[in-house]
């Protein structure tokens, strides 16, 4: 017996892993049904994770996914770009404050327009070539070099909105030729076409012929390098009336409706991330009870307690492990069933919710750990029964 304690001591490590690998063998219906469960919890995670960036990219990709650093808005606009317009000695203040490299305007407007021989709507974002406000995630073609060019949203490239298409504002309006496709700028869960700042006070005076001045919803703002947009923003609204300036992520996380939509979310998500470290723990706590005999008689014949708490672990590792790649499986499945909605799979994000999921299974494990830290190896012997 001195030989197989002397054995297990110095090759705790391998022995534990075989004693767990030996368990899970033995019950592998039980520890199956873990790793499944487990498995469609994370992969709810990773769905609600990949649904709410999606409908937050359809609700204000166009905001995230543009090159100005801050966005100066109206501030009786309460950060809704629909509803903000500069005036025109906002506009001529914004660019003199310190610490601003470039501003130009930034129209927004929702447009009913014919695009692949159908009637829908479509948001217009009307820029300065050359200055703040580009749409920065071009997958194809290249950006508007002139009037009557825009860049379409990748999702509705099938609608009418690929490269090469036109698109016209009604009634019998502008005619928008669509030169590049870019990824994640829908706004209000619209279509969604970057154009030069002429080509979108085309499309204003289509509803208004008589308008002499089209004002930009926003100022689309590009600090020098080395400053911050955060200080920027601030100084902005100290120097000028009437304005609220959000830096690209302000704007973003303000946006109306977003919050409300995150805050959802973060519910729904904070249940799953404590509901499977739970399940976990309970399950490998009832196990250590149900197993308290073997587990005594080990420690008895010289197992040290170090190789019964390194199976235990294994074993934890192992379920998560398999959980997980059940969850990667369904996750990348279920999503070809949403891409309408821009949800695709990533990979990072999913990686990342596997190795917390792990590490809080771990941390809940540790009560179970402690039970095995307890055993007694004297119990086996006295004849008054296990004691956990």
């Amino acid at each position: 017996m001195g030989a197989g304690v002397d054995v297990a001591r110095s090759t705790g490590h391998p022995v534990g892993v075989f004693l767990a690998l030996k368990e899970i063998r033995r019950t592998r219906v039980r520890f199956g049904l873990l790793a499944g469960a487990v498995g469609l919890l994370v992969f709810l995670i990773l769905f609600q994770q990949a649904l709410l960036t999606g409908l937050v990219n359809q609700f204000i990709g166009a905001l995230r996914n543009q090159s100005a650093d801050v966005l100066v808005y109206n501030d009786q606009a309460r950060k809704n770009l629909e509803g903000s317009i500069i005036l025109p000695d906002q506009q001529a203040a914004i660019p003199m404050v310190e610490g601003v490299k470039a501003a130009a305007p930034l129209g927004e407007a929702t447009f009913t327009v014919t695009a692949g021989g159908d009637e829908r709507d479509a948001v217009l974002f009307g820029y300065v070539l050359g200055s703040p406000g580009a749409p920065t995630t071009l997958v194809d073609g290249r950006l508007p070099e002139g009037p009557g060019e825009g860049v379409a949203s990748e999702k509705d490239r099938a609608d009418g909105f690929d490269v090469g298409d036109v698109v016209q504002v009604q009634p019998d309006g502008v005619e928008i030729t669509v030169v590049g496709i870019a990824r994640d700028i829908n706004y209000s869960v619209s279509p969604v076409l970057f154009v030069d700042f002429t080509t979108y006070e085309e499309a204003k005076r289509t509803r208004n012929p008589d308008a002499t001045t089209i004002l930009p919803s926003v100022m689309a703002v590009q600090v020098l390098a080395g400053e911050s947009p955060v200080e920027v923003a601030a100084r902005i609204d100290a120097a000028v009336d009437g304005v609220e300036a959000l830096t690209r992520q302000q704007a973003v996380d303000e946006s109306p409706g977003v919050s409300s939509v995150r805050s959802s979310f973060a519910i729904v998500l904070a249940l799953f991330y404590l509901v499977v470290p739970l399940v976990t723990g309970l399950f490998f706590l009832i196990v250590t009870f149900q197993k308290a005999s073997s587990l005594t008689l080990l420690r008895a014949i010289g197992a040290p307690a170090g190789v019964l708490v390194r199976a235990l672990l294994a074993q934890v590792v192992l379920v998560m492990a398999v959980g997980s790649l059940v969850a990667f499986g369904l996750y990348a499945g279920s999503l070809q069933g949403v891409k309408n909605l821009g949800v695709r799979v990533e990979v990072m994000p999913a990686l990342v919710t596997a190795f917390v999921v792990l590490a809080l299974a771990l941390l809940t494990s540790l009560v179970a750990v402690r039970r095995v830290l307890r055993i007694d190896p004297l119990s086996a012997t006295t004849g008054g029964g296990v004691q956990l």
